[in-house]
C-alpha cells in the first residue's frame, strides 16, 4: 500500500515559521514527483510546491517563492516543506501528494496518491 502522512501543522503567529513533514511508504521518490498542495476554507485546492529528484525539477507557486522550501534533506522517504514568513492567507490544510510521472505538475488531478492533510493556521 502507498501511504502519505503529513505532520507539523499548527497555530503560528504572522511572520513565524513551520516545517511540515510528509512520510511516504512504497513510493519511489527517486523517480517520480512529490508535491505539496493546500486548500483554504471556501477556496479551491492550489499547488504549493513540487519536487522531482529524477529530473531535478522544482516548482513553487509565485506567492510562496522565496518563503517556502521543499526538500528531502532527511530520510529518503521523508519530504519537507519549510514555510517562513507566514501570513494569515497561508492558513489552509496542507497535503502532500505523489504522482507516477517524472515531471512536476501544479495540477492536482495529475497526482495519484494523497495524504490526509495537516492544518496550518496563521493568526495573531
Amino acid at each position: 500500500q502507498a501511504h502519505l502522512v503529513e505532520s507539523g501543522g499548527g497555530l503560528v503567529q504572522p511572520g513565524g515559521s513551520l516545517k511540515l513533514s510528509c512520510a511516504t511508504t512504497t513510493l519511489n521518490l527517486d523517480y517520480y514527483a512529490i508535491g505539496w498542495f493546500r486548500q483554504a476554507p471556501g477556496k479551491a485546492r492550489e499547488a504549493v510546491s513540487c519536487l522531482s529528484e529524477h529530473d531535478g525539477d522544482i516548482y513553487y507557486q509565485d506567492s510562496m517563492k522565496g518563503r517556502f522550501t521543499i526538500s528531502r534533506n532527511g530520510t529518503k522517504n521523508m519530504v519537507y516543506l519549510l514555510m517562513n514568513d507566514l501570513r494569515p492567507e497561508d492558513t489552509a490544510v496542507y497535503q502532500c501528494a505523489f504522482r507516477f510521472y517524472y515531471y512536476c505538475s501544479a495540477r492536482d488531478y495529475e497526482y495519484d496518491y494523497w495524504g490526509q492533510g495537516t492544518q496550518v493556521t496563521v493568526s495573531s
